[in-house]
């Protein structure tokens, strides 16, 4: 499966490492539009107005401190998919950094074909965690009790674990969207988060994804967000 044409902006401070993540995207297709800067000030005037579907940012750039770069590229790409890629490995950063929005996190050593599967599943609107960052969180897993859900609630959080959309949530329990919606605000605050991506962090630290749930990093990406 191919990941769809689309617009990605790389924002990382190594000509190198820029110059690799285009070659790597457009060997899948070539008609992907890659955009490399260096700094977060040079992205929008770097993109011309085009609408940028993903975007792949080094943490640790220059003048910029851990989350600030993050928070930054958030506030000027509203909505659009971020998945921060760094030289760090630290579990608590990987966490803190979904925690922050990101929709995935991709060490720099991670091999070409793990980097495509993760970018399909962010892309899918799941979440990608590193397998240091999935043993982190399944420490943290004891400490935590498990929330009660109902069955409609379950089963939202099921479908959203799989990257459905709102959408296709409703057409698949045959519900209104907007009852999607309010299932969905209601999984949110049992978990305590508030974005998909976290959710899906926080249903694997609770076990919530062992047995009748889907482990976090088979969910394979079915499609670009509807």
């Amino acid at each position: 499966m191919m990941i769809p044409t689309m617009n990605v902006l790389i924002v990382d401070d190594h000509p190198l490492y820029r110059e690799g993540v285009k070659a790597l995207l457009s060997g899948l297709d070539p008609m992907i539009e890659v955009t490399g800067v260096s700094r977060v000030a040079e992205a929008v005037g770097a993109v011309g107005g085009r609408q940028i579907d993903l975007i792949l940012l080094d943490m640790n750039l220059p003048g910029s401190s851990r989350l600030q770069a993050l928070q930054e590229i958030r506030q000027l790409f509203d909505g659009t998919t971020i998945v921060v890629v760094s030289g760090e490995e630290d579990p608590a950063l990987v966490l803190a950094v979904i925690d922050a929005g990101a929709a995935g996190f991709i060490p720099k050593s991670t091999s070409p074909d793990i980097t495509i599967q993760a970018l399909r599943l962010v892309l899918a609107q799941g979440v990608y965690l590193p397998p240091l960052a999935l043993s982190h969180a399944a420490q943290r897993q004891a400490r935590q009790a498990a929330p009660t859900l109902s069955e409609k609630q379950s089963a939202v959080l099921r479908l959203l674990l799989k990257g459905k959309s709102n959408k296709l949530i409703a057409r698949e329990m045959d519900i209104a969207e907007g009852t999607v919606k309010a299932h969905l605000w209601a999984v949110y605050q049992a978990l305590g988060v508030n974005s998909r991506s976290q959710a899906m962090c926080r249903a694997y630290e609770l076990g919530l994804l062992q047995s009748q749930w889907l482990p976090l990093q088979s969910v394979l990406a079915q499609g670009r967000r509807e």
